[in-house]
């Protein structure tokens, strides 16, 4: 192609001709961060790769100057343009047709009489006669299939209405695998991504795990050397080599002023709270997975703990040399997160104090009835086994309850009874009855069940006095319907978010919850009370055991005398032994 050697400089260069864009539409000049993203544009690291810069950095207009640069130098190209929405698809192609009839020297770009050019579907004036159209802009949801490309660029395909719940994150996952039968053969043929995450599960983040190479440009630079080493080789290479130089100048300070400075910054993470300027911004999943999924394993007590009696205390520590094992736990949590043995327990050990079956009934159909056997001592609640059975309220399911109840000796069953209005009661009191004796309350559950059970078990959970046993997770683990980990309870306990329909399955974690809520007014009970307690009980018992006591009224006023017949007794030494 001739081009005009006064030309020449912007057609061989992207970064160039994103400067004169915008100064002849209108837009300020392009920041250095912009400069840098058009850069990489122009020569990225990878044919399958991903920018992700941080909200309000212009990505969406630097790839629609982009696709524009591309069809320039070469008018045969066939680039597709996915969106999250037709909307947003709609107003990228707007963006593209401004470009071509706004810059003088682009004018026989615009599609001739006979070509295609509709309002997200058009050729360019150069374009030979072809099956596909020369820009494709449409929505993720929408029509992808029926063209062939040389580009596909997904410019932000992921937003929080699309990613919330996993059912939307596995459907995107799904629908992004058709890119590959979308784009043409061939070594140049190239799949970009710009975006934002909006979850540690970001379709981002997954896609690093087939290969494609990420670069990330957030609105700061990294607060401090750890938070550096959270990047690692993900940090754009522009940003990473200044801050590398000298990075305690740098910790935490705007990579971009011109866009953001330090004052704007500010605002916006008073707006956004921290989580949220975390994703939004800082493009840094890990920091906000505290926030955003608020259970953890590693948060857990775990241990071999009989059927009868438990320590009166347990002391968490995650220490790497009491991690439990792969084989005797499998770990079902977000990466890193795993389970760890109790650091200490007391010698005094007690029987336990309550033992309940805790059930979330369920209709017919892939749902499970989610149940948990619950044990509580001393403020501690014992998680002894969680599980889930199809089959809804058939007479198979109400028999496996009712034997799972006498299995652990059950003194009462909680059921959830938003089901049926008690029906499912009255169905399972004849057959446990007939198999074990224990009572049966129905307790109601209120507001978004998100909230409900991340409200029940998040304070339980972080000042650690839910202790599970290993044969407990393997059960778990072993028993999941056709091997779907959806079904898991500890899949579901570390995945839940507040989000509305936050998991595609619930039923074992919804149990756990109901049980625990049932329990929690206990959990008041400060371990170390409770020993005291103990002790103070075992002291009175051993007193009134020793001594013979007279009541009697002396000028108005009682007193009580106390023979002592042996005072050698066992438990007074007991006692002796214990300081008193």
């Amino acid at each position: 192609m001739n081009v005009d050697s006064k030309l020449r400089a912007y057609f061989l260069s992207f970064p160039l001709f994103v400067a004169l864009v915008w100064k002849l539409i209108g837009l300020p000049q392009p920041t250095p961060i912009q400069v840098n993203i058009s850069e990489t544009l122009q020569e990225p690291p990878s044919n399958r790769f991903i920018i992700q810069g941080f909200r309000g950095v212009a990505k969406s207009f630097i790839t629609c100057a982009y696709v524009v640069w591309l069809l320039w130098r070469d008018p045969q190209l066939k680039i597709m343009i996915v969106s999250a929405s037709k909307e947003r698809a709609d107003a990228n192609a707007s963006f593209i047709k401004k470009i071509i009839n706004e810059v003088p020297f682009l004018g026989h770009l615009k599609a001739r009489e006979g070509q295609r050019d509709t309002q997200n579907l058009f050729d360019v004036g150069p374009a030979r006669p072809d099956h596909s159209p020369s820009v494709k802009s449409v929505g993720i949801t929408g029509q992808l299939t029926g063209s062939r490309a040389d580009i596909i660029v997904a410019d932000d395909v992921e937003v929080p209405g699309n990613s919330f719940t996993q059912v939307m994150r596995d459907r995107l996952f799904e629908l992004v695998k058709e890119f590959d039968a979308i784009l043409k053969p061939g070594d140049d043929k190239k799949i970009i991504y710009l975006g934002t995450p909006q979850n540690e599960m970001s379709l981002y983040n997954e896609l690093q795990e087939r290969g494609y190479i990420t670069y990330i440009w957030p609105a700061r630079y990294p607060y401090d050397d750890k938070h550096r080493r959270t990047y690692g080789d993900k940090l754009a290479p522009f940003i990473a080599n200044i801050m590398d130089g000298d990075p305690e100048k740098y910790y935490g300070k705007p990579t971009d002023p011109r866009r953001f400075d330090e004052e704007d910054l500010q605002k916006r993470e008073l707006s956004y709270k921290k989580a949220g300027f975390m994703l939004q911004f800082m493009l840094d999943t890990t920091l906000s997975d505290a926030d955003k999924y608020p259970l953890r394993l590693r948060d857990l007590i775990v241990g071999h703990i009989p059927m009868d009696e438990a320590p009166m205390r347990l002391t968490w520590l995650p220490d790497p040399s009491r991690a439990i094992s792969l084989d005797e736990a499998p770990p079902l949590g977000l990466k890193g997160d795993r389970y760890f043995q109790f650091h200490k327990a007391s010698e005094e050990t007690a029987k336990f104090s309550y033992r309940i079956l805790a059930v979330d009934p369920s209709g017919r159909g892939k749902d499970e009835t989610g149940y948990a056997v619950l044990y509580w001592l001393n403020g501690y609640v014992y998680v002894m086994e969680v599980g889930g059975l199809l089959g809804g309220y058939s007479d198979e399911v109400l028999i496996k309850l009712s034997n799972i109840a006498k299995k652990w000796n059950v003194s009462e069953v909680v059921v959830e009874g938003n089901f049926g209005d008690g029906m499912y009661c009255k169905l399972l009191q004849p057959i446990l009855l007939s198999r074990h004796k224990a009572s049966i309350e129905e307790v109601k559950s209120k507001g978004q069940k998100e909230l409900r059970i991340i409200d029940t078990l998040e304070p339980v959970v972080t000042n650690h006095k839910l202790v599970v046993t290993p044969d407990c997770i393997r059960h778990d683990y072993d028993s999941v319907p056709e091997g779907d980990l959806k079904y898991a309870c500890f899949y579901q306990f570390t995945r839940i978010t507040s989000d509305r329909g936050a998991l595609v399955h619930d039923d074992r974690l919804d149990a756990l919850a109901i049980g625990v809520c049932y329990l929690v007014e206990l959990m008041a009970v400060d371990p170390n009370e409770g020993i005291e307690e103990q002790h103070a009980e075992w002291v009175e018992r051993g007193l009134e055991s020793i001594y013979k006591q007279t009541t009697h009224v002396v000028g108005g006023v009682i007193v009580t005398e106390y023979d002592d017949d042996d005072a050698s007794s066992p438990f007074m030494s007991y006692i002796g032994d214990l300081g008193y």
